[in-house]
């Protein structure tokens, strides 16, 4: 893996996935002798991040209209 002249890597897809880093995940580096380990902050991060894995799922067949008087109760 290389670095690039602006000082970024490209962590594997597999890694990524694994250790569930997304786009505004924050991560931090350590230092321990003679290596770098990158280390997922722990915390919470936006509340819209527990919704990841249900985006582009939903398959449903009706119309804006419809889901919209699905939603508010039928009114």
């Amino acid at each position: 893996m290389r670095v690039t002249t602006k000082g970024q890597v490209t962590i594997p897809q597999e890694i990524r996935e694994k250790f569930q880093i997304t786009p505004a995940v924050e991560i931090d580096f350590i230092e321990e002798e003679d290596r770098i380990y990158l280390v997922k902050r722990k915390g919470r991060t936006k509340n819209t991040r527990k919704f990841n894995k249900l985006r582009g799922i939903a398959n449903v067949n009706m119309t804006t209209d419809e889901i919209m008087t699905l939603t508010r109760g039928g009114k």
